[in-house]
């Protein structure tokens, strides 16, 4: 039996685990469905280590590089929508009457999922698109290369959910100096459009998982839309992100993937934040 009020991280089919838990028993919830891309996302996991007789890099320190294993998980589904429909009634079922979820997509779905969501949370629980921009990797020399992923918010009740502006992070002004000192000084709140880098490569977030998302925009959303001892769900959670962000925020989490490489991952990275497993 998975207790929301425990961190979780469990193997097994998300919907299987959902229909067992208890009606409105999470407060908020993250998901970054597989993307439907048609083919398998693969990432070789590489760590650095010092090392004398290596190349020399940060600091006039020698390193070394040492490849493990390729990780990869399915990012196709015959019926992308037809998989993702029930899945999406029972995370609103799940969600608590002040509760928020949070759908992460790319633009080659996001519209006809955007119809989807209307369809299940209805129109009006529609409180903002979010679109996350970054600045990284190859350009296409064919169109406008893609550079940005879609947020859709949706809150149970659009009159009472979660909004702690106070909490907001502060960013720099484009143009300081037309705001004087004091704003300057201050920074501004984001808009809906929140740019933000994605996990560097050697970063220490970098977990060899696909398609890991930073965590400055996971403790962004869990900051502002949940209170300090909510219950975070993340039911597809491949590298447990949503499950840090959540812990060090003083957040409970639960998480769960039906991929065996998610979970060795998530138990891993996670393993400080006293979890129960479920597999």
């Amino acid at each position: 039996m998975i207790d929301p009020g425990a961190n979780n991280i469990v193997l097994a089919d998300n919907l299987e685990a959902m229909r067992g838990m208890p009606d409105a028993c999470f407060d908020l919830i993250y998901i970054d469905p597989p993307f439907n891309t048609g083919k398998s996302q693969l990432r070789l996991s590489q760590t650095a280590k010092r090392d004398d007789t290596g190349r020399a890099g940060f600091g006039g320190n020698s390193y070394r590089l040492e490849t493990h294993d390729w990780q990869s998980y399915s990012d196709k589904h015959e019926d992308f929508l037809e998989f993702l429909m029930p899945r999406l009634v029972e995370a609103k079922r799940l969600l608590a009457p002040n509760g928020s979820l949070f759908f992460h997509i790319d633009s080659r779905e996001s519209h006809y999922c955007k119809v989807l969501l209307d369809e299940i949370f209805g129109r009006k629980r529609f409180i903002n698109e979010i679109v996350w921009a970054y600045d990284y990797g190859a350009r296409s020399k064919k169109k406008w290369p893609a550079k940005h992923d879609v947020i859709f918010w949706y809150a149970m009740d659009e009159k009472n959910y979660v909004f702690r502006y106070d909490e907001i992070d502060r960013i720099p002004y484009m143009a300081p100096s037309l705001v004087g000192k004091e704003k300057a000084s201050r920074g501004k709140t984001p808009t809906d459009v929140w740019w933000n880098t994605i996990v560097p490569t050697a970063g220490k977030e970098k977990t060899g998982y696909p398609n890991q998302k930073p965590l400055a925009i996971l403790e962004r959303i869990i900051r502002v839309h949940s209170a300090d001892d909510a219950k975070v769900l993340d039911f597809f959670a491949g590298s447990g992100s949503t499950g840090e962000a959540a812990a060090r925020l003083g957040r409970k989490f639960t998480m769960i993937d039906s991929n065996p490489q998610a979970f060795t991952t998530m138990c891993s990275r996670l393993a400080r934040f006293d979890c129960v497993l479920h597999q």
